[in-house]
């Protein structure tokens, strides 16, 4: 059986990711160690759809990295269901270069917490990762958060539920969301009061960043 052809990232993906979200050479060095290691596990691991390969720079790290500029002090940041590290590892890698920062990723598979522990160990990224339920951690934990975010975990109603707690305590929530954002919000303001500013996506497409700061239940 032949063996799988390897996985090649272009440098022009790269090299436009990091034209709309500038990080100093420190981070990009991380941050290629990250793309690394996930291509390495790709090959066993489903991290990131196969079609997206081609533009994880732009598609992937990009999409992440420019969640900062929307919280620039933020230090303590919480990541739901971070899965193959985006936004999660992302921030870490850039988080790395403020003393004291630190980026916790909450994921429940226990696979995908592996690789997340190896990611965050191989880039030196400011972060740590907790096997738990979003639900679960979300109840048990009273750490102070600044940020919380989210990317491709859940409809914006569930996650405001998992977020409010956090939010009600000073935190902002960051989500990133596809096109269907205004079915989501349509349904989100069923149960929940909440006044949403939404900052489309730098890398195009049809994507969008729900920003909160207040959330009330009905």
């Amino acid at each position: 059986m032949a063996k799988p052809a390897p996985i090649s990232i272009p440098a022009s993906d790269k090299a436009a990711a990091l034209a709309l979200t500038p990080v100093s050479r420190e981070t990009e060095a991380r941050l290629d160690r990250y793309v690394d290691l996930l291509v390495a596990w790709q090959a066993k691991t489903n991290l990131v759809a196969p079609s997206t390969l081609p533009q994880l720079w732009t598609r992937h790290i990009a999409d992440s990295l420019q969640l900062l500029d929307l919280a620039p002090s933020a230090r303590r940041w919480l990541d739901f269901g971070s899965g193959g590290g985006f936004p999660g590892v992302v921030l870490a890698c850039a988080m790395a270069e403020h003393e004291g920062a630190s980026v916790q990723l909450v994921e429940r598979i226990a696979k995908k917490a592996a690789f997340l522990r190896e990611a965050l160990r191989v880039t030196g990224g400011a972060g740590s990762v907790i096997l738990a339920d979003i639900g679960d951690y979300v109840d048990s934990s009273k750490a102070p958060i600044d940020c919380v975010t989210a990317r491709a975990v859940a409809p914006l109603h569930i996650l405001l539920g998992y977020a409010e707690p956090l939010v009600s305590r000073g935190a902002k929530a960051l989500f990133l969301k596809g096109q269907d954002i205004e079915s989501e919000l349509t349904e989100a303001t069923k149960y929940w009061n909440i006044e949403p500013i939404l900052h489309p996506s730098r890398t195009g497409g049809h994507g969008w960043i729900v920003e909160l700061n207040r959330i009330e239940r009905r």
